[in-house]
């Protein structure tokens, strides 16, 4: 009897780990899957760059917003129902998404999905902890961060797929499918939370959205904005940083606050909290400068730039299962300095390529990282909420959520920033050295390039430079982050050992 007890709790927990893995894997390859088909969207519906990035923009603030309310909402719905809500939500937005015929539409649709997507990852990781017991909770995380990390790197490679072959539309249409079964699983094999009765602190919450919701925008428009020359910006950076201060004096002084401050009195969480920060960096800025480094500058088309990206995911997938096995052998933070030490030495390598690189290199690289990431998601996971109340755990995973999202945000728009402004001091700088009196410039001059023409020799010219430019500007980036990940690994000596 207890052999058969065991093999019907074992098949129940794999049946809840389908279901929501479903659910998982949807919201992540929806976070980079729309950005491949934005050309396309814009010439169907005749929108500026400026308007059509609107589109991504609405989706990302609105999920950021919301992210830090699913605790509170999971505390007064019970769990299962906010998460069925939030399936049935983002599976309906996505269809109407698809089948959006303007531009007002489509933004109204996408912030609508970012409003139930938030919840799904947090909600996700808060069951799997609960479903599995504690020293399984390794191999549980190793699912669950298959789901969440693969997807944002495999969304760009299946969004140009889609796009090429298909249409735009079924970068939203292609969630319907997954969406109804993840839906069905929820509602038949996972079971409801006791509800809790908490006091909404409208204050603290509109301090936090306006804080986060903010930041997002400054970080999302900043780039296009020229930064800190934009008054827009100046605002929403006061807004941020001022609600910001407020959230937290009003988080250690008020009776009942959105969050309570005993969530934070935990180490492992906090340091957790700067991990997944820095994961959240690397991950989703790698993926934004590689795309731009390898068509722009080496020309690859779309697809072969997908099928180049592509092992990341392979990678982390494979370290992922293996990890799951091994963190209750292997002491955590020694796993997690392996990754990180991966991490970096891919990073390393790829601040050494040129515009000459072959696919196979950057495939190898992809390897190593996505190995290095799946090495320090799983442990990191599971070693943040190894000492954390039962209590704080949905609040927790949300905040874990939040992180690695504004991480993301950082990230991206720091690195591309960084790459532009590197790119235009290298001009001035290498274009120095490009005078007259140079054998080769003198050459090309006298010859026209080929062409029989100065002016067309100085075009060619600075257009190859420029493009050297802009290569060193991203080499300057991936090294940067190879910095900033080593030198984040003497902070692993901080966890509490679970």
């Amino acid at each position: 009897m207890s052999e058969q007890a065991t093999h019907s709790g074992a098949t129940h927990r794999g049946l809840i780990t389908v279901s929501i893995m479903l659910a998982t894997i949807m919201q992540a390859v929806d976070t980079t899957i729309a950005n491949v088909a934005l050309p396309n969207m814009q010439g169907s519906m005749s929108a500026t760059s400026e308007q059509i990035a609107w589109v991504l923009t609405s989706y990302i603030v609105a999920a950021a917003i919301m992210t830090p309310m699913t605790g509170f909402l999971a505390a007064r719905m019970g769990r299962k129902k906010l998460f069925v809500t939030a399936v049935i939500g983002f599976t309906l937005t996505s269809m109407l998404c698809g089948i959006a015929t303007s531009l007002e539409e489509m933004v109204l649709f996408r912030l609508l999905q970012g409003v139930f997507g938030a919840g799904l990852v947090p909600l996700s990781q808060s069951v799997l902890l609960d479903t599995y017991p504690k020293e399984k909770h390794g191999s549980a995380m190793a699912m669950w961060g298959v789901g969440v990390m693969v997807g944002p790197i495999l969304g760009p490679t299946l969004g140009g797929y889609l796009t090429e072959y298909y249409n735009w539309r079924w970068v939203f249409l292609i969630n319907l499918p997954f969406g109804v079964l993840a839906l069905i699983g929820i509602l038949m094999f996972v079971e409801e939370t006791e509800k809790v009765s908490r006091r909404f602190d409208m204050f603290g919450f509109a301090l936090l959205a306006l804080a986060i919701g903010s930041l997002q925008l400054m970080l999302d428009r900043g780039q296009s904005l020229d930064w800190f020359s934009s008054t827009e910006i100046i605002i929403e950076s006061l807004v941020a940083a001022v609600c910001l201060y407020m959230f937290v004096a009003h988080m250690m002084t008020a009776k009942a606050p959105f969050l309570e401050p005993g969530l934070f009195k935990d180490r492992n969480l906090v340091l957790g909290l700067v991990f997944i920060f820095i994961v959240g960096v690397v991950l989703l800025a790698t993926l934004a400068l590689l795309p731009p480094f390898l068509q722009n500058l080496m020309g690859f088309p779309v697809i072969t730039t997908g099928e180049v990206l592509a092992p990341r995911g392979i990678g982390s997938m494979v370290a992922m299962l293996v990890v799951g096995r091994l963190v209750n052998i292997v002491d955590i933070r020694l796993l997690i300095g392996a990754g990180l030490m991966l991490v970096s030495l891919s990073l390393f390598q790829m601040a050494e390529f040129n515009l000459n690189v072959s696919p196979w290199a950057v495939v190898q690289t992809g390897l190593i990282q996505g190995a290095g990431l799946g090495l320090v998601f799983v442990p990191l996971s599971t070693i943040t909420f190894s000492t954390l109340e039962i209590r704080y755990r949905t609040d927790g995973t949300s905040m874990f959520s939040l992180m690695r999202n504004i991480g993301s945000s950082i990230g991206i728009s720091v690195m591309v920033a960084l790459a532009a402004r590197s790119a235009q001091t290298n001009h001035a700088v290498l274009g120095e050295q490009l005078t007259p009196y140079r054998d080769p410039v003198q050459r090309l001059l006298e010859e026209g390039g080929g062409l029989g023409s100065t002016d067309q020799a100085l075009a060619i010219l600075n257009g190859e430079l420029s493009r050297q430019a802009a290569a060193i500007g991203y080499l300057n980036d991936f090294q940067l982050m190879a910095w900033m990940t080593l030198l984040a690994i003497p902070l692993l000596l901080l966890f509490r050992k679970p």
